[in-house]
């Protein structure tokens, strides 16, 4: 067996066993509450976890020659720091609930930066270990529960953000990149104005008693082109910086696609429609992640890059 391919299946053998010990074992077994999932949609959102396991498996068949599916130790030291980073950030902005209202009481979490940039900085399994274990610890000491497939969405965030390491020219990569995630951006900005009245279902107005029956805001719905317009802007500003402008530009797609997937599995474990999963869930959670990959994870990667710099890497 190759190190690649014992890394990769290691670590997703890893990541599976800490998700299955956490909501079979503590959540089911000994009921601890903040471990528990819906009992009833337990067989689809596993089932989903694992066909998101899955596919990053298939990537790595396809770019199994890279050097970036190896995980040694100083990987691994990443990994726990990364989840453990995403998991306290994500509490305090699940608890503090930091809204704005003109993305229609979204809570923003700037804390995605973080497994886009581990995956960036240090590859895709990094990333991926980042988002998933570190969403799941999140949203359980939030006391939320556990949301598999929300997790793996999380995880996926960070594993494409990680994979322009798979490719040897990261420009040419990064343009295919940019103009698939703008596609995707304006076909949910075109079912968003196709169904306006599609109500948000986490909306709440205790002083009117009205929960459930509000559509999104217009710059909710747009939100997603406005975050698509900011990673254009540091795309193209910051173009001569290649670590800046790839790192913006995966975590974009990187943010579409897995949250995508997060939300459309719901279309089956909640039996949404589809576009109560895209404008409902997908939009809101998407649009505002875009803006802080195009403010925060620039930050991010200049601040390591000075690091290196000063420890003479």
């Amino acid at each position: 067996m190759n190190k690649g391919l014992s890394s990769v299946i290691y670590s997703l053998g890893g990541i599976l066993a800490i998700m299955l010990i956490l909501i079979l074992v503590l959540g089911n077994m000994f009921g601890i509450e903040r471990f528990q999932t819906d009992q009833a949609t337990l067989g689809l959102r596993l089932g989903f976890m694992f066909l998101g396991l899955a596919a990053v498996y298939v990537v790595y068949i396809f770019t199994k020659d890279s050097p970036a599916w190896e995980v040694g130790t100083r990987q691994v030291v990443w990994m726990a720091i990364g989840a453990a980073l995403y998991a306290v950030f994500s509490w305090f902005f699940n608890v503090t609930v930091f809204v704005i209202p003109s993305l229609s009481q979204v809570a923003l979490r700037p804390a995605i930066a973080i497994p886009m940039f581990f995956g960036y900085a240090f590859g895709p399994v990094v990333g991926f270990f980042t988002g998933i274990v570190g969403n799941t610890f999140g949203d359980a000491i939030s006391g939320f529960g556990l949301f598999p497939q929300w997790s793996v969405g999380n995880g996926l965030v960070g594993f494409i953000a990680g994979m322009p390491l798979l490719f040897s020219d990261r420009k040419k990569s990064m343009d295919t990149v940019l103009w698939v995630g703008a596609g995707l951006a304006f076909l949910a900005t075109v079912v968003f104005f196709l169904n306006r009245d599609q109500t948000n279902m986490m909306f709440f107005d205790p002083a009117n008693d009205v929960f459930g029956d509000q559509p999104i805001a217009l710059t909710a719905g747009i939100s997603i082109l406005i975050g698509l317009v900011l990673v254009l802007v540091v795309r193209y500003g910051f173009g001569k910086n290649v670590d800046i402008a790839a790192a913006v530009t995966w975590g974009m797609l990187g943010n579409i696609l897995g949250l995508g997937y997060a939300a459309i599995s719901d279309v089956w474990i909640n039996g949404f429609s589809l576009p109560a999963a895209i404008v409902g869930e997908f939009i809101p959670a998407a649009g505002p992640n875009l803006i802080f990959a195009a403010i925060l994870v620039p930050l991010l990667v200049v601040a390591y890059a000075a690091v290196q710099r000063q420890s003479g890497r």
